[in-house]
């Protein structure tokens, strides 16, 4: 029964759309009204500008790490749950989110608030080689993709290095999901038309 709720918990906390209710709340914008119409930080940079951005990203980070640290409560430190399980199912609440019609983003930050509640310190290297590919790309999509990947094979040494083998499978697992969220993206990308930042 634990598990269960916890696996509940992780989800309805993934499902919080961020920046659709920043947006309404203190803009009187809906952001799937306009931009890319995706409710993630990306558009809400885009659609609100950089303060209501900066905030969805934090927002949406803490939703994942939130969710593995959920075990640690003294209630629920029985319950024999890998953490990390969790965090994918914060993943998938923020990408079919219960209060948004099932409709939400593409789980890029909250991928990463799940690394920040298991693993900080490979969350910090995801994060500077997020920052690294954004400012010589300029696009959050293929940067997020390229983040993916290099977690992944970073993932893989640390496994051959800790025996963890959660953390490999997890995150490649959520790299597919960020990969399947950007099939739009990639196209874009091929064309040359993807949006490029302009606020760094």
């Amino acid at each position: 029964m634990e598990i269960i709720i916890l696996i509940l918990i992780a989800y309805v906390l993934g499902s919080i759309p961020s920046a659709l209710w920043i947006g309404k709340l203190f803009y009187g914008t809906d952001v799937r009204q306009h931009g890319s119409g995706n409710l993630g930080a990306t558009n809400t940079f885009r659609v609100l500008g950089k303060t209501a951005g900066l905030i969805v990203t934090i927002l949406d980070i803490l939703k994942g790490t939130a969710a593995v640290l959920l075990p640690l409560l003294p209630f629920f430190n029985s319950a024999g749950i890998h953490p990390l399980f969790l965090g994918v199912c914060a993943v998938i609440g923020h990408i079919f989110p219960v209060f948004a019609k099932f409709k939400g983003g593409k789980a890029v930050a909250t991928s990463g608030g799940v690394l920040l509640g298991y693993n900080w310190p490979i969350f910090i290297i995801v994060m500077l080689v997020f920052l690294l590919a954004l400012k010589l790309t300029k696009m959050v999509s293929l940067s997020s993709m390229i983040v993916s990947i290099v977690g992944f094979i970073y993932c893989i040494f640390y496994y051959v290095w800790s025996g963890d083998i959660y953390l490999m499978i997890i995150v490649g697992l959520m790299g597919a999901f960020i990969f399947y969220r950007h099939r739009a993206n990639i196209s874009r990308i091929k064309a040359g038309t993807e949006p490029k930042v302009k606020w760094l």
